[in-house]
């Protein structure tokens, strides 16, 4: 189970952009995280007329590692880590680790 999903607000960590807040608009592979407006990178962009792309300079949001993000407790207003709790029934819930609240899916 991925402590941190698609949708999660994180604050970051470590890095040029410690922190940021942003949410997590795509896990890309296993261990890396694309966060929006968070480890931006500038790419050349060639016009393309047939799909109507104007050519220029765009800021990319480039996968950062799982590692340096923590999820973003807005009770408590700081980082905080992840737990897996298990409820009746078998199934298996994440929940901050300093409160045990149970965190909402996005």
């Amino acid at each position: 189970m991925n402590k941190i999903r698609k949708g999660d607000e994180v604050i970051v960590l470590a890095g040029r952009d410690k922190g940021k807040r942003g949410t997590v608009t795509l896990r890309a592979g296993v261990e890396r995280l694309v966060v929006e407006g968070v480890n931006l990178a500038k790419k050349h962009v060639k016009p393309n007329p047939m799909r109507g792309v104007t050519g220029g300079i765009v800021e990319k949001a480039m996968p950062i590692h799982q590692s340096n993000v923590a999820i973003y407790n807005k009770a408590a207003g700081k980082a905080d880590r992840v737990g897996i709790k298990t409820l009746a029934g078998g199934k298996r819930v994440r929940v901050f680790k300093s409160s045990g609240e149970e965190i909402k899916a996005a």
